[in-house]
């Protein structure tokens, strides 16, 4: 429930990244919101997805299935190669994540394997990618 204040600190970040603060609206209130962030792996610089909120009653009607698409094609386009996130197995692998081990990727904490995936942005993007996730200063977790 402190998400919030994680989301005003990362909008005055150098890692904030304006085309990828997206939200998404219902009658012109702000129902879901996700962001990507820029984290560094070794000398690459790739994206986290945090964090991705819906509003409870408007849940289970694919707002963060849209939220999550929107943003990766925004990042593909951008350039970016992957993303990172740490969340929960089932509901991240319906979108093509994978755990970041897969590629020597590791979180800078200790949470199991399942729980802290990538996706590449297209196929061979994070080949030879490999090491600690850095993230910006404002997670609070390097």
């Amino acid at each position: 429930h402190n998400e919030h204040n994680l989301v005003r600190a990362l909008l005055k970040s150098d890692d904030f990244i304006k085309d990828l603060s997206l939200t998404a609206k219902f009658k012109g209130m702000i129902v879901g919101y996700i962001l990507f962030t820029k984290v560094r792996v070794g000398e690459e610089t790739l994206l986290t997805l945090a964090p991705l909120a819906v509003l409870p009653r408007f849940q289970k009607k694919g707002i963060g299935k849209s939220l999550i698409e929107k943003g990766h094609k925004v990042a593909k386009d951008l350039g970016y190669k992957g993303i990172v996130v740490l969340g929960h197995a089932e509901y991240y692998k319906k979108f093509g994540y994978v755990p970041a081990s897969k590629w020597n990727i590791k979180c800078p904490i200790e949470v199991p394997d399942e729980n802290f995936m990538a996706i590449e942005l297209y196929p061979g993007a994070l080949e030879n990618i490999s090491g600690t996730v850095q993230y910006a200063p404002e997670f609070g977790i390097n």
